[in-house]
């Protein structure tokens, strides 16, 4: 895309968020229709746990012909922020999209002092690469968003065991640099050369500390990492983030990415942050993975999709479908998992959407 295009187009963007609430409700139904290419129909709740908030919900069809998610939980009594310091990754199965998963057991959980991942695993993101399952996921060290660090474990099987690798495969940028606070959100593809690339979310950890806005913690964009092996060493394809909404103002700015490829074009879905409204999704494409065209929605907010009950007052994201990840079926996208709050258990859960 040429600078003079892109900027025109993000230029539309920041008058979109400008606009009055009906008017903006119109632009996101417009975009609707133009960008993502599918249509999506809400199939329902699934992974409702008691005891446990559900989130980050990855699918893959096994060669079993069912369906497998991992999933992050935590204890409920450690409410939602529970991810950042207790959660653990889980495995769940169901013989098809739209019937019951049954809980398995806990694949990855946090190893304990000593460990990257000592305090927390979380973000699982799987996918059959080589010859085995590869489940991309994030960990930490101190239950704190500074030491977040994206890792891999590897297994032959579904149903494991899984080795994890006993570094992170990417550390943050140096410090400065517009990634410096940690590495977390992975999103991965093979890249039809022989590549391994690694996108990754982080933030600047001086707008994080010491923003003048409390209601700011820094402006999440997303970076490129390539390495020759799966294992790494991941290097950065460059200093700057590959996208990067900061420009648009008022704080926009995008996490959750997922990334595909279709026909030779990258594809990516994410969770929007205020480019048209924190409730709905991004899509966009790119011809090169690196140079991305500007975001069109994906999906709207969860109410879209299913009837929704009035938001218990403890549940500050209700109503967002976030964490998106899509299912292939026979290398085509089938359906759409995502996680959003509320349920039987008023914690949270995972969400399918059937994609048509």
């Amino acid at each position: 895309m040429k600078r003079s295009t892109f900027l025109y187009q993000m230029s539309v963007l920041a008058a979109v968020a400008a606009l009055p609430k009906t008017s903006r409700s119109n632009e996101i139904m417009a975009n609707m229709s133009s960008g993502f290419p599918y249509k999506l129909k809400g199939v329902g709740r699934a992974l409702e746990l008691e005891g446990y908030y559900v989130w980050c919900n990855s699918p893959i069809m096994g060669p079993d012909n069912k369906v497998h998610v991992f999933f992050s939980r935590w204890a409920s009594s450690k409410k939602m922020g529970g991810w950042l310091n207790g959660c653990e990754i889980a495995h769940a199965v169901a013989d098809h999209p739209e019937a019951e998963f049954k809980v398995i057991g806990t694949v990855l959980a946090p190893r304990g002092e000593g460990h990257w991942d000592a305090t927390t695993c979380h973000n699982p993101h799987i996918q059959y690469v080589d010859g085995q399952y590869c489940l991309f996921y994030m960990g930490n060290s101190n239950g704190k968003t500074d030491t977040k660090r994206i890792g891999l474990a590897t297994s032959k099987s579904l149903y494991g065991p899984w080795t994890r690798a006993d570094k992170p495969l990417l550390e943050p940028g140096a410090p400065g640099a517009w990634d410096d606070h940690c590495t977390t959100n992975p999103a991965f593809v093979k890249h039809p050369n022989g590549q391994y690339w690694l996108y990754y979310k982080s933030w600047n950890s001086n707008d994080y500390y010491n923003s003048k806005d409390p209601l700011i913690r820094g402006n999440r964009k997303y970076g490129l990492a390539i390495s020759d092996q799966l294992t790494g060493p991941y290097k950065r394809y460059s200093a700057d983030p590959v996208i990067d909404f900061s420009s648009l103002g008022n704080n926009n700015q995008f996490e959750d990415a997922f990334v595909w490829m279709n026909k030779g074009r990258f594809n990516m879905l994410a969770r929007d942050m205020g480019v048209f409204d924190h409730e709905v999704g991004l899509y966009l494409d790119s011809k090169d993975g690196i140079r991305w065209n500007r975001p069109d929605i994906a999906y709207q907010a969860l109410k879209e999709y299913t009837d929704l009950p009035p938001a218990p007052q403890h549940l500050k994201r209700y109503g967002r479908l976030e964490r998106p990840q899509i299912l292939f079926v026979k290398g085509k996208p089938a359906y759409l998992f995502a996680a959003t709050q509320g349920g039987q258990y008023e914690t949270a859960s995972s969400f399918i959407l059937k994609i048509t």
